[in-house]
């Protein structure tokens, strides 16, 4: 295997992984004020502003970006962050959000998939093993304590079948945002932090069209008129969303699309130290899970 040497790509992907993680625990606290999508909507664009501001003080004017490249980054935001996060709430809403989340542990595998089956991006046998124990270990934390299934007779198993829906369109729409990312970052001059904007932008056009469609396109902006949840707002939008998601381009840059994001699906494991600061218990499976996803990380860094 040689020596462990960290790459710049395998590097951002978990710090974003990290900063999610953070951010989660924001927003679980904007989720009792606001709908997943208003919030969703909001945060980007407050995440807009802030990577406007960071390119303004970079360069001052936009570069030359390839045409087919901006195509692909558009496509990736509207079907990854519109579509596919629109999914991943109504998963969450069938579901909770511990099924909904283990069921996007199967992301990974399909994002290299489908980056070997349209990039041609081969991965080692060193490589597929790191991902199924990052995987592995992920899915092992977080289907730990799931709530049990609906009993016959008291609710109805439909809306499990939904959420089950749900999840499967977010998977396919994240894996699928992950590979276009990939094939507009790869071996381009098209700038990560330039990437996140035109996601974002794709992202939140369609989120808005989503909110129009419902009749509930005056609500983003009624949160101007709460001051008071402005500053955790921030916060999540700046941490969770201008630098996670710049360093998610990064990763996508400079790292295989399934080793990217098998490390970008590790922010649960961050979560756990989090959870035991604020006092919740850490149990001995949820510290097995994050052993065997650490040996799935360590080879990936070696595959890498």
């Amino acid at each position: 295997m040689g020596s462990l040497v960290i790459g710049q790509g395998e590097g951002a992907a978990l710090v974003a992984a990290a900063l999610w993680a953070v951010s989660t625990v924001l927003f679980g606290r904007l989720g009792k004020t606001l709908r997943p999508l208003v919030l969703n909507l909001v945060k980007g664009m407050v995440a807009i502003a802030f990577i406007l501001l960071t390119l303004l003080w970079r360069w001052g004017q936009a570069p030359d970006l390839p045409p087919l490249a901006v195509v692909w980054l558009l496509l990736s935001g509207a079907i990854g962050i519109g579509l596919g996060d629109t999914a991943y709430f109504s998963a969450v809403n069938s579901l909770g959000a511990r099924r909904a989340l283990l069921l996007e542990s199967l992301a990974p595998p399909l994002a290299a998939l489908l980056a070997w089956a349209w990039l041609q991006e081969a991965l080692s046998a060193l490589a597929w093993g790191g991902i199924f124990l990052t995987v592995l270990g992920v899915a092992w934390v977080i289907s730990e304590r799931v709530p049990a299934a609906p009993q016959v007779g008291t609710e109805p198993l439909v809306p499990v079948w939904r959420g089950v829906m749900w999840g499967l369109l977010a998977v396919v729409g994240q894996a699928t945002g992950s590979v276009l990312s990939r094939a507009a970052l790869a071996d381009t001059v098209v700038d990560p932090l330039w990437s996140s904007l035109l996601r974002l932008t794709a992202g939140g056009a369609v989120l808005v069209a989503l909110l129009t469609l419902r009749g509930q396109w005056r609500e983003p902006l009624q949160v101007a008129r709460s001051p008071q949840i402005w500053p955790v707002l921030v916060l999540t939008a700046f941490l969770g969303t201008y630098l996670a998601i710049w360093l998610q381009q990064v990763a996508f840059k400079y790292a295989p699309t399934g080793i990217a994001q098998s490390l970008l699906a590790t922010s649960p494991l961050f979560v756990l130290p989090l959870a035991a600061m604020l006092g919740d218990l850490v149990t001995g499976r949820a510290v097995l899970g994050v052993l065997v996803a650490l040996t799935g990380v360590w080879m990936l860094m070696g595959a890498g």
